[in-house]
C-alpha cells in the first residue's frame, strides 16, 4: 500500500548541516581530544531524573548518576553504589552494603545519608515524582554507619530492587538535596561524566569524572549531546564525520550508511512496544467498540515497517522479547469492514473529528500518525494531527491527558510493574479504569514467587489486550550508527538509555 503521507520538512544539504551546528566543525586529525558527540532527538524536559518520565531524561542523566543497583547488559541486577544486599524478613528488610571511596561530583563523599535523603525526596509528594508511588512502601528508613543502609518494608515489594536500578532511583548528595539545589539544570551526581553545561535546543556537554569510581572508566574525556530533531541532519554528521554516534534513523538511510567505509551499522531489537494511545475518558474512545474499531482498521506490520524500519507486532502492554510476555495479536486482525461495522454499530458521526497530538521531534511517530490518519480515513474517522514540543508533549500529552489520540513508544522496564503500574485506574494518561486489572497488578507486586507473578501479569496483559486502551503496533528494531574508530558504545534496552563508560576511540 502506497501512503500519500503530509510532507515531513526534511533539511539534507551538508552546508545547512555546517550552519546549524557550527561548533562541531574540527579537523579529524585532533579527533582523540574531542568529547564523543552524539545527536539527541530533543531537548530534555529536566535534568532532574526524580521529576520526569521522560525517555531524553535518562538517556543524558544515566551518564552523571549513578543508582544503588544498575542493570548489565542482558538486563541482570548487578551492584553498583551498593556492592551487595540482603533480604530479611521475608522480603520486607533490605540491607545495603555501600561501596567506600566514592565522591560525587562537587568533591563530597558518598554515604548512607545521601542514600535516605533520596529515597524520601522520592517520597516526598512536594517532589512531585511520577515515579513516587513506587517507593510508598518503605516505612523506614535505617543509617546505622556510613556505608549501610536498611529499607524497613510494609509489606514485600517484588519489584523494588528494578526500581532502584532505573534511572529515577538515581543518588543524589543529601547537602544538595537539603539546600533545594536545582538539580533539573545543574545535575550532581556520583556518574562517569559530569554536567558542564546546556545550551537549550543546541547541546548539552559533559565532561570526565578524573575520580569515577569505576577504575579505568571512563575512557574519552567527554560526551557532547547535540541536539538535532531532523533525522537527515543527524545522518549526514554521522556520515560527514561531525557525529560520532547516531540512533535515531530509517531503514531508508541503510544502503548509504552501509556503503560509507568510515561508518558501521547496527541492528537490535529495542524493547519498545510502540503504540497509538486513546484517551478512553473522552466519547467516542470511552466505546470499547470504537477502539476495537480503531485496531481493527491498522494493518500493523505496515506501520512497522513504514514508520519504524521494521519490528515484531504485539498484542499487548508489553515488548515482544520480554519473559512475561503473552502473545495476543490474534485478537483484532486487520479488518477495515468490521472497523466500519463496529464504528456504525456505536454510533459515531460521519462527521466526528478526533485529534492525534505528536512530538514532531520523533519523525517515526510523527510519520506513524500520518499513516494512522490514513487508515482511520478509510474506515470513517476523520483525524486532525497537531505536532508539539516534546515538553509540550510531556506536559499536556502525558501529564495532563488532554488530547484524544497520540503516537508513542513506552520504552523497556526491568520489571513489569515498572511499565503496568496505575493502569487500570485513572492515574494513566490514557485514563483506562478496569478495577480487575489495578487490582492483580496491585497484588502482583507483593508474590515474590516468579510463576505466580508471571500468572498475574499474564491475566493483565489480556484484558489490556481485549480492552485496547492503546493500539498496541510492536516491538520496532533500531539501528544504531557510529564511525568506525567508535568502540565500546552501549545501549541498555530495558531502559533505553545510553552507556558510555566503555566506549574509546580506536
Amino acid at each position: 500500500m502506497k501512503h500519500m503521507m503530509k510532507p515531513i520538512k526534511l533539511i539534507t544539504t551538508l552546508g545547512l548541516l555546517l550552519v546549524l551546528i557550527p561548533s562541531l566543525s574540527f579537523s579529524r586529525g585532533a579527533r582523540e581530544e574531542k568529547p564523543v558527540r552524539m545527536a539527541l532527538s530533543g531537548n530534555p524536559d529536566t535534568l532532574d531524573p526524580q521529576k520526569t518520565a521522560g525517555t531524553l531524561t535518562f538517556q543524558v542523566t544515566k551518564s552523571i548518576y549513578d543508582t544503588l543497583i544498575e542493570p548489565d547488559p542482558k538486563g541482570n541486577l548487578v551492584p553498583a553504589l551498593a556492592e551487595g544486599w540482603d533480604f530479611q524478613e521475608g522480603g520486607k528488610r533490605i540491607l545495603f552494603r555501600l561501596r567506600r571511596g566514592v565522591t560525587f561530583h562537587d568533591g563530597t563523599a558518598f554515604t548512607s545519608k545521601d542514600v535516605a535523603a533520596t529515597l524520601k525526596r522520592m517520597q516526598d509528594k512536594n517532589t512531585g515524582s511520577p515515579h513516587g508511588a513506587e517507593f510508598s512502601l518503605i516505612e523506614r528508613i535505617e543509617t546505622p554507619d556510613p556505608n549501610t543502609v536498611v529499607l524497613h518494608l510494609s509489606s514485600p515489594l517484588a519489584p523494588l530492587l528494578a526500581t532502584l536500578a532505573s534511572g529515577w532511583s538515581a543518588i543524589l548528595p543529601a547537602h544538595l538535596i537539603e539546600a533545594g539545589h536545582d538539580f533539573g539544570s545543574r545535575p550532581v551526581g556520583t556518574g562517569p561524566f559530569k554536567f558542564k553545561s546546556w545550551v537549550r535546543d543546541n547541546q548539552i556537554l559533559l565532561e570526565k569524572n578524573t575520580s569515577y569510581w569505576m577504575r579505568g572508566k571512563p575512557k574519552v574525556p567527554g560526551v557532547e549531546f547535540r541536539i538535532i530533531t531532523e533525522r537527515s541532519i543527524q545522518v549526514q554528521g554521522l556520515l560527514s564525520g561531525q557525529l560520532d554516534v547516531i540512533d535515531m534513523y530509517d531503514a531508508i538511510d541503510l544502503p548509504i550508511l552501509e556503503k560509507n567505509p568510515a561508518v558501521k551499522v547496527e541492528k537490535v531489537l529495542t524493547s519498545l512496544v510502540m503504540v497509538m494511545a486513546m484517551n478512553t475518558s473522552r466519547p467516542p474512545l470511552s466505546d470499547l467498540r470504537v477502539r476495537q474499531a480503531i485496531n481493527h482498521a491498522i494493518r500493523k506490520e505496515e506501520v512497522l515497517e513504514v514508520a519504524y524500519g521494521g519490528g515484531i507486532p504485539v498484542g499487548t502492554f508489553m515488548d515482544a522479547s520480554d519473559p512475561y510476555y503473552v502473545d495476543f495479536t490474534s485478537l483484532y486482525p486487520y479488518d477495515p469492514e468490521k472497523a466500519r461495522a463496529l464504528l456504525q454499530e456505536a454510533g459515531v458521526a460521519s462527521d466526528r473529528t478526533l485529534e492525534m497530538i505528536l512530538p514532531q521531534n520523533y519523525e517515526p511517530h510523527v510519520r506513524a500518525g500520518q499513516i494512522y490518519q490514513e487508515m482511520l480515513q478509510k474506515v470513517g474517522l476523520t483525524v486532525k494531527i497537531r505536532l508539539v514540543d516534546w515538553s509540550t508533549w510531556i506536559s499536556d500529552v502525558y501529564r495532563k491527558a488532554n488530547y484524544d489520540l497520540t503516537v508513542i513508544g513506552h520504552t523497556g522496564k526491568l520489571d513489569p510493574d515498572s511499565r503496568l503500574a496505575n493502569y487500570g485506574t485513572d492515574k494513566t494518561y490514557v485514563r483506562w479504569v478496569h478495577p480487575e486489572a489495578a487490582s492483580l497488578i496491585t497484588k502482583a507486586k507483593s508474590i515474590m514467587n516468579p510463576a505466580e507473578r508471571k500468572a498475574l501479569y499474564s491475566r493483565v496483559l489480556e484484558i489490556m489486550a481485549r480492552e485496547v486502551p492503546f493500539v498496541f503496533v510492536g516491538t520496532s528494531y533500531r539501528y544504531v550508527g557510529t564511525r568506525k574508530d567508535i568502540e565500546g558504545f552501549r545501549i541498555q534496552p530495558k531502559l533505553d538509555a545510553y552507556d558510555f563508560r566503555d566506549v574509546e576511540v580506536r
